[in-house]
């Protein structure tokens, strides 16, 4: 912890994610379900268990703010495009935009009755979609925190959702095994995505929209056309129940992380995992380092690990 993150990035070999300890981000109390990025990628948010969110330094790899105000442990966090707002959600049902970066809470917002899992702002920053336990997927005003529309429900509670990168569409995920594309200009469904055998627990549009991936506890990566919603690959099946998929910021590459620990690198072409290591402790999310060369991964130790890539 004493380098930059930059300078100890440069010591690691092609072989790091197979041999390699990854650098340890320590700071919060409890196990770390959610991280990101800011859009200019200087800060790195992370969300945990322990009822906060912190605010890193990357470069420096130092921690700079703590977050307090949810009264339950916290699932998600996303950056608004132009980096000037986190939002985040809870188990208490609720979700929080601060403003950055000072960590100054903007306002609270309320409408779900169950755990918030995941939230996502549009490419234009005008929307905030959430997933709940409630089994509803909604859409917010985040200039004045009011729900805009209640798109509709999965079965059972939505643990991911994802904005298309134009903002046409939204992806959610659920733990009833669907997949379900929302129109977002028409505030609703247009497809179900059948084909995971267990909970679906992440989404995530490859870098032109045509193409939706998904992850779930049957252990495998499925890729959708979004156009005619057929499932065009199945991937896997991985070491342990999947948890957080990621893709570069070009769009090349694919990352997926997993109860058991595992991080995969992902060889989309071939449908196949390029690499694999399995870290010590269950890792419930993963991002990309800005430069595509490494990524950090939230783990059950209350740890962040920064792992490079081959």
């Amino acid at each position: 912890m004493k380098r930059g993150l930059t300078v100890l990035l440069a010591f690691f070999t092609a072989a790091a994610l197979a041999a390699d300890p990854p650098l340890e981000l320590k700071g919060h109390n409890a196990l770390v379900y959610g991280v990101a990025f800011s859009p200019d990628g200087k800060l790195l948010a992370t969300a945990s268990f322990d009822n906060t969110i912190k605010l890193w330094d990357f470069a420096s790899a130092k921690e700079i703010k703590t977050l307090m105000g949810h009264t339950g442990p916290v699932y998600s966090v996303a950056f608004s495009p132009d980096g000037n707002v986190l939002a985040t959600s809870s188990h208490d049902q609720t979700i929080r935009l601060w403003k950055i970066p000072d960590g100054t809470l903007i306002r609270e917002i309320k409408g779900h009755t169950g755990i918030v899992d995941s939230v996502a702002f549009s490419p234009d920053g005008k929307l905030l979609a959430s997933g709940s336990a409630d089994k509803t997927i909604r859409f917010w005003n985040p200039e004045d925190g009011k729900e805009v529309k209640n798109l509709g429900a999965h079965g059972a509670s939505v643990y991911s959702v994802a904005f298309s990168p134009d903002g046409k569409l939204l992806a959610s995920a659920g733990a009833d095994a669907l997949v379900k594309i929302w129109d977002v200009a028409a505030q609703k469904e247009i497809k179900a995505l059948k084909g995971h055998e267990l909970a679906a627990t992440g989404v995530a549009f490859n870098a032109d929209g045509t193409e939706l991936l998904s992850i779930g506890f049957d252990k495998h990566v499925r890729v959708w056309n979004v156009g005619s919603g057929s499932e065009t690959k199945k991937l896997g099946p991985t070491p342990d129940d999947l948890y957080g998929i990621a893709f570069s910021k070009d769009g090349k590459a694919l990352v997926t992380s997993g109860y058991g620990g595992n991080v995969t690198l992902w060889n989309l072409a071939e449908g196949k995992a390029q690499q694999s290591k399995k870290l010590k402790f269950g890792a419930y999310c993963i991002a990309f380092t800005p430069d595509g060369k490494a990524v950090v991964t939230g783990h059950d130790n209350s740890t962040c690990y920064v792992t490079p890539l081959p």
